[in-house]
Order: C-alpha cells, then structure tokens, then sequence
C-alpha cells in the first residue's frame, strides 16, 4: 500500500469531491473522502442512499473517477470502501 498524500494534495481531491458531493445529497446520499494516497489512488466512502444505489458503480467510475481524472491528473483510480 503506498502512502497517504500530503495536505495539498488531499486538499486538492477534497475540493473536487465537495464539487460532486451535491449531486448525490440530492438523491439522499452522500460521499466521504477517505484516504488519498501518495501513488493516486483515492478512496472514497459512500453513505445514505448511495451505499444500496444500483448506480453506484457507474457514479463511482463515470462520476467521481472521471471528474477527479480530469482536475486532478495525477489521480488515477478511485475505489470505495466500506
């Protein structure tokens, strides 16, 4: 497992989650940023509606994934977990 990133950049994925994080309030869920890690792995937490969406891998790859890879390029995957 690689390390946790430094403040600036867990501070620059966190911007980008507060971005996307309105999205699924209005669906009664919710996104928590976990662990953003050295190597650009990033993990992210579902909660409310969003832990028994059937969407949920779509908002996770064609959302959250796609919107982080695009702001921040040194992101290159997202995982959610538990």
């Amino acid at each position: 497992m690689s390390e946790p990133a430094d403040q600036d950049k867990y501070d620059e994925v966190r911007q980008v989650i507060e971005m996307i994080r309105p999205a699924a309030q209005a669906d009664g869920g919710d996104i928590e940023l976990v662990r953003v890690q050295d190597d650009g792995e990033v993990h992210v937490r579902f909660l409310g509606e969003c832990v028994a969406c059937p969407s949920r891998n779509l908002t996770l790859k064609s959302g959250i994934e796609a919107n982080l890879k695009s702001r921040v390029p040194w992101v290159h995957t997202v995982i959610a977990v538990d």
